[in-house]
């Protein structure tokens, strides 16, 4: 297009123009506009021609100057490159929209899931001049829709060797983002304790590890309650394992007394592995066995009386399909000790987010 005499070129294959010279052409990038308390976005989107009435209500906005783009073979616009940044980026389980709002375009997850991030590849992303993207939590439970990250090319106009050292990463290191979905559905749990047995005290473990595998689509379908005799719980726990079992859960027994002889009876049943104790408060003493690729999960008391606990940190990734082991259980020190507040807010608080 013709050059007003007052235009000049400006850097990054854009000419700069007086707003009041600007009528008849096309915006080259959304204007954003902001009301405190009451709205941010764009006011006015890429490609809109620019009229007359436009004019003070551009000014309005802050804008004494357009931009005609006229890139170079070189150069992408934002909104071309934040898709290719996006379509990198996302692994399986991630889905984003084609159309850019003021450059950005969000990641979400296309299903309920676990949310993996690798936060190495993420970081050396990030340290790629012109581009960003911004992330949840890694290990993070997710819902269908929910957005999980945000990624744009900061200039309105990038370098195509920036943009492709950024994509090339993204696809090397691939996935960066991806959601595993809960595979491990069928729990069953074994509830020890000879007060609990012997009918002495009212079991309430099961109603929790009940409501706590129902928000992730697991079932639990068999409970047991045991005395404390270490072979009956092998047993129990031999028998569990032949049936189409997932995951076996155990409460009780777990802490330091004599009595607990939780611990001892599944070392009994034949596991391969077991890991005892966790970098997390409430939740110390917790306990992490597998028998072949079958895990069984001992929940100390503190599940009785916290509302989160190492159980919920560990719950998510087991039912996704994850083997965890004592470097992760030592993992969770950074950001593992909740702070009870008076208005439990998790997973809205620091609680699990490991450093």
């Amino acid at each position: 297009m013709c050059q007003s005499h007052h235009s000049r070129p400006y850097k990054g294959g854009m000419t700069k123009i007086k707003v009041e010279e600007a009528i008849g052409t096309r915006l080259a990038h959304d204007i954003t506009e902001i009301r405190p308390g009451e709205f941010k976005g764009p006011s006015f989107r890429r490609g809109h021609k620019v009229q007359e009435q436009d004019v003070c209500r551009l000014m309005r906005l802050g804008k004494r100057h357009l931009y005609i783009l006229d890139l170079k073979s070189d150069q992408v616009h934002e909104d071309d490159a934040v898709v290719e940044l996006a379509t990198a980026l996302s692994g399986p389980g991630i889905t984003f929209g084609r159309e850019p709002r003021e450059g950005k375009l969000q990641l979400s997850a296309a299903y309920t899931g676990l949310l993996k991030i690798n936060t190495q590849a993420l970081v050396e992303f990030n340290l790629i001049p012109d581009v960003m993207c911004a992330a949840m939590h890694n290990n993070i439970p997710v819902s269908r829709g929910q957005v999980v990250a945000g990624t744009r090319a900061i200039p309105l106009v990038i370098e195509r060797s920036v943009l492709d050292q950024a994509v090339a990463l993204a696809t090397e290191q691939a996935p960066i983002f991806s959601v595993k979905a809960y595979h491990r559905q069928n729990v069953r749990l074994i509830i020890t304790g000879s007060e609990v047995y012997e009918g002495l005290i009212d079991d309430r473990f099961e109603a929790i590890v009940r409501d706590k595998l129902s928000a992730f689509g697991a079932t639990l379908h068999e409970t047991m309650i045991l005395p404390d005799d270490p072979e009956r719980i092998a047993d129990s726990i031999r028998r569990f394992a032949s049936a189409d079992t997932d995951m076996i859960i155990t409460t009780g027994g777990m802490s330091v007394d004599p009595d607990d002889v939780t611990r001892h009876g599944i070392r009994l049943a034949g596991v391969d592995t077991l890991y005892y104790g966790a970098a997390v408060l409430p939740g110390a003493m917790f306990q992490l066995a597998y028998r072949g690729n079958l895990p069984i999960v001992g929940i100390p008391a503190c599940g009785l009386y916290h509302k989160i606990t190492i159980f919920d940190l560990v719950l998510p990734r087991l039912l996704a399909g994850e083997a965890l082991d004592d470097r992760d259980l030592a993992g969770f020190a950074v950001g593992g000790m909740c702070l009870d507040c008076p208005e439990c807010r998790y997973p809205a608080c620091p609680m699990g987010k490991t450093g």
